[in-house]
């Protein structure tokens, strides 16, 4: 453990608040404490009401935010003498235990206080913090974590059983530690939980967690269960790794009911922990702390037999909803973390994000694992008590509150060209309707184009199908899967006559704009196939197929080339549920190949304005960038679900095209 307090910054702090949260920062940054909204910290301070009279709050983290960023925002204000009130009640039901949390803050915008604020209540110290620490779970989860845990810290620890987060646990905690509390006691160990720790101020609190959590790194280190060498491994990669993460995908969607994403984790470490000789046993005892099961589900799916797992969930289900007092219905059975021998650890979610926190969840489950092991097994609570947290309704509203899912979200989109111009605004339009998207150009600045986890710019040549194929491997190996593709990179040569048109300028427009597309959808083929809601293709044509101009003979026939291209995909790709369509602009000035300088030398030839030449169509309007991309995007849409093989032109209106 490191003690990052700094005396400078803590100085900076104006009050009680202030260094609450600037000490709850400073858990936050250490992954090995909390992870994602996980921990809560609290203060106690007095603060004058309306009428003047001064009472004492409890300002503990409030449901939804994040230790690491919390702010003094995030804090729910509760009256302190109310909740340790509410501590004494014989009994009293999550619900209502949550009706009175939310009713008696004293400030109407904050968030709903975290379950634990009855705990933090009773608990005689102006600072409190909570974490979720690897190191001390890895002690308790272990068959004999109890004594170990008694050995470690003596008196300095209160030791509380597992019982469920709540207003139980809170009574609970509150008889434990009036009874056992002594004069050395700075801490609260919670088996297969957590672990608290309390001061006068926040530095005695933040410092007494540093010093309890390093004791147990020390006892880890000193029975050599702190670090591993994994193994180093092969990692496979090539096209049957990408076409077996696409399925396991689409199997994985298939029992959800929904598209996933689904990302690959293979390096030495996730494949060497994949593949042990006693995976089946070390991975298949539960999660190291149940608030993790919203997440990651009980345990891990080994292998890629998805029917099976779910089957088995439904009998883990059954079993245990017979037992519940109150009726459950059943979530999707679909795992959310896979370990293979191939693939090694793969995390799934609704979103990117989602994902990314099944990732990070697993990714310390294996350390907590492997030194449990290492301290003599391994061990879970029952799936009894796992279940009861699943389907906890407090939990469960965790993942309710992101509300109705995005039109896109779960799908993955590969758009080409798409560093400025229709490509970016396409990237936009995507996004917007959530999907995730990665953006392939020529261009370096598509890797930096957008900060968002939904997003993947890579640089490429789309000639080279090395490139490509590169670029396709880290978009299976990322998100899981391809279920749109958006083809729009191409070039628009100067004018020239076919008198003068030279055979490597005719090659080069072809090797762009037909080549490089075949390509495309020769190799995205077999993932669109795999689309759990059946694969999209959208071609951004243009209006010189269905009227050509002069001087434009290379790129008007390689866009026609194209046009018949997708014609034919779609007759042969129908039965594959695939769809392609094709769009046709015209006069879209918004891109890179539109100056000032040439709108206005464009503009002045025909004897017009430049307004007047951007709005020169039959419905006087103007064509941007966001307009193909909005209806390109619409077109990967329900809205479209009946529709292939079709072109819809996006002018304003062309006297020639109509």
């Amino acid at each position: 453990m490191n003690n990052l307090w700094n005396d400078a910054l803590a100085q900076t702090c104006q009050d009680e608040l202030a260094l609450r949260v600037y000490t709850s920062r400073l858990l936050g940054q250490d992954k090995s404490l909390v992870l994602h909204g996980g921990g809560n910290t609290s203060v106690k301070r007095a603060v004058k009401n309306i009428f003047g009279e001064e009472e004492q709050i409890l300002y503990v983290k409030g449901s939804g935010w994040d230790l690491e960023t919390i702010e003094e925002a995030g804090f729910s204000p509760v009256p302190l003498e109310y909740l340790k009130k509410l501590a004494q009640l014989p009994e009293l039901s999550d619900p209502e235990m949550v009706n009175q949390l939310v009713t008696h803050q004293t400030r109407a915008s904050a968030p709903v206080p975290s379950v634990e604020a009855i705990l933090h209540a009773i608990l005689p110290y102006p600072y409190v913090d909570h974490t979720h620490a690897d190191a001390l779970i890895s002690i308790t989860n272990t068959v004999d974590g109890e004594a170990r845990i008694r050995q470690i810290y003596g008196d300095d620890v209160v030791v509380i059983p597992y019982v469920m987060p709540g207003f139980e646990l809170a009574r609970v905690c509150a008889e434990r530690f009036a009874a056992e509390a002594g004069p050395n006691t700075r801490g609260m160990v919670l088996l297969n939980h957590g672990i608290f720790s309390f001061g006068q101020s926040a530095r005695e609190s933040y410092e007494r967690m540093i010093s309890l959590v390093g004791r147990a790194e020390e006892y880890l280190k000193k029975h050599h269960a702190w670090e591993f060498t994994p193994s180093v491994e092969r990692v496979a990669k090539g096209v049957e790794v990408m076409h077996g993460l696409a399925k396991l995908r689409f199997d994985v969607s298939k029992a959800a009911g929904f598209p996933v994403i689904l990302a690959r984790q293979a390096n030495d470490r996730t494949l060497s922990f994949a593949r042990r000789p006693d995976i089946a046993m070390i991975a298949q005892q539960g999660p190291v702390t149940p608030d993790h099961v919203i997440r990651t589900k009980r345990l891990p799916m080994i292998g890629r037999d998805v029917e099976a797992y779910a089957n088995e969930y439904r009998k883990y289900f059954a079993e245990l909803e017979a037992q519940a007092k109150e009726r459950k219905t059943m979530l999707d059975p679909a795992p959310r973390v896979v370990l293979d021998a191939e693939l090694g650890v793969c995390a799934i979610g609704r979103t990117v994000k989602d994902a990314n926190i099944v990732a990070d969840l697993y990714d310390h489950t294996q350390d907590i694992i492997l030194r449990a092991t290492a301290l003599g097994g391994y061990r879970a609570l029952p799936a009894r008590d796992i279940f009861d947290v699943e389907y906890w309704d407090l939990e469960q509203s965790k993942l309710r509150k992101g509300g109705k899912p995005l039109q896109f979200q779960g799908e993955v989109a590969l758009v080409t060209g798409a560093a400025s111009g229709i490509g970016k605004a396409c990237v936009e339009s995507l996004l917007a309707r959530g999907a995730a998207v990665v953006a392939l150009d020529l261009e370096a600045k598509v890797s930096s184009m957008k900060n968002d986890a939904n997003f993947l710019g890579l640089q490429c040549d789309l000639t080279s199908e090395a490139q490509f194929m590169q670029a396709l491997e880290q978009t299976i190996e990322k998100f899981g899967g391809l279920d749109m593709l958006v083809l729009n990179a191409g070039i628009f040569p100067k004018g020239c006559r076919i008198d003068s048109l030279k055979t490597e300028e005719w090659q080069k427009v072809m090797r762009i704009n037909l080549d490089a597309n075949l390509l495309l959808m020769r190799e995205c083929h077999a993932f669109l196939k795999l689309a759990p809601r059946g694969g999209r293709v959208v071609v951004i044509g243009s209006k010189n197929v269905p009227a050509p101009g002069p001087g434009a003979a290379a790129y008007s026939a390689s866009k026609a080339a194209l046009n018949q291209l997708a014609r034919v995909a779609a007759l042969e790709w129908g039965i594959d549920n695939i769809r392609i369509n094709s769009l046709y602009p015209n006069a879209v000035f918004d891109t890179g190949l539109w100056t000032e300088e040439v709108l206005t030398d464009r503009a002045r030839h025909y004897g017009l304005t430049v307004q007047e030449y951007k709005t020169n169509n039959v419905l006087k309007t103007e064509v941007t960038s966001r307009d193909v991309a909005e209806l390109a995007a619409e077109m990967c849409g329900p809205l479209f679900a009946k529709t292939t093989g079709a072109w819809l032109p996006v002018d304003g209106g062309n006297d020639r095209v109509i």
